[in-house]
């Protein structure tokens, strides 16, 4: 292969590989003060709230936050109360003309009596 070839195939190929990354963001035993058997357990539950930028840095979506995703999580589930066993992480894709940030939140939804 050419050396030309080579430092334009280089430059090609890092530009094309989209990146991914996965960071915890927290974890909480509830989202409200919950008695230790004061609650029923109904099932588990997981959404996330995104927002997409246009080459990284013009947003061309809605917002992203913890409190969006958490609501979501709420309504998922008929009945649903509370959240018990919350965890939060942030998941960010890097591509050429585009990023997407997301938090997702997993937890139990239950119903308090």
């Amino acid at each position: 292969m050419s050396r030309i070839a080579f430092q334009w195939l280089v430059p090609v190929v890092l530009l094309t590989i989209p990146g991914c990354t996965r960071m915890p963001g927290g974890i909480a035993p509830s989202n409200i003060p919950l008695a230790p058997d004061g609650y029923t357990r109904l099932r588990e539950v997981k959404r996330s709230d995104c927002k997409v930028n246009l080459l990284g840095l013009i947003p061309v979506s809605g917002s992203n936050y913890t409190a969006d995703a958490m609501d979501e999580a709420l309504e998922e589930v008929a009945g649903a109360e509370a959240l018990i066993d919350i965890t939060v992480e942030r998941v960010s894709k890097f591509f050429i003309l585009w990023s997407q940030t997301c938090t997702e939140v997993r937890a139990t939804a239950v119903s308090v009596p």
